[in-house]
């Protein structure tokens, strides 16, 4: 059997790699080879669930827990910038096989979400141009439909270094 058949498909990697943030798979992992903090972005998609996950487009939703929320109990702008990145990068992945990071981001926000409610959002990959990968990320209630926040992102592959001083040149 050659490797594209024991070569997982796209809606088992979204799983991994949303489904269990921090179980070693995708940009949580990525995060933590670079020495960043990844408790963050295992928290911002507890209890996702992928619906749809095909090559370019993602569809997963995740209900909005307390951590997740500010004093008001709406869902905080920067947990949904976070889940909105880690959707991003997911289904770039899912299109081109390759680990991003995000060189631009645009987000809206619209109509806020609350505690313990339900959300979805969905990602595509929309746009190429040389490295750049375009994507767009709609986050809705998925009771009522109403639109929370759209995200606009432009990702390039990861350039990981492959010297793990981390000492300062300064």
């Amino acid at each position: 059997m050659g490797d594209e058949a024991r070569a997982p498909r796209p809606a088992a990697v979204a799983r991994k790699w949303l489904e269990d943030p921090g179980g070693g798979h995708g940009p949580v992992a990525a995060a933590r080879e670079e020495g960043g903090t990844h408790e963050f972005n295992s928290l911002v998609l507890a209890g996702a669930r992928v619906s749809v996950a095909e090559p370019g487009h993602l569809v997963c939703s995740l209900r909005v827990s307390a951590p997740l929320t500010d004093a008001e109990g709406r869902w905080h702008a920067g947990a949904i910038a976070a889940a909105v990145d880690n959707m991003s990068s997911t289904v770039v992945f899912m299109a081109d096989g390759a680990h991003v990071v995000t060189v631009h981001v645009a987000l809206s926000y619209f109509s806020p979400a609350h505690l313990d409610e339900e959300v979805e959002m969905e990602g595509r990959v929309v746009s190429r141009k040389g490295k750049l990968t375009a994507t767009a990320v709609e986050v809705r209630n998925k009771e009522s439909g109403e639109l929370v926040a759209v995200a606009r992102q432009w990702m390039t592959p990861a350039a990981f270094p492959t010297n793990t001083n981390r000492s300062s040149k300064l």
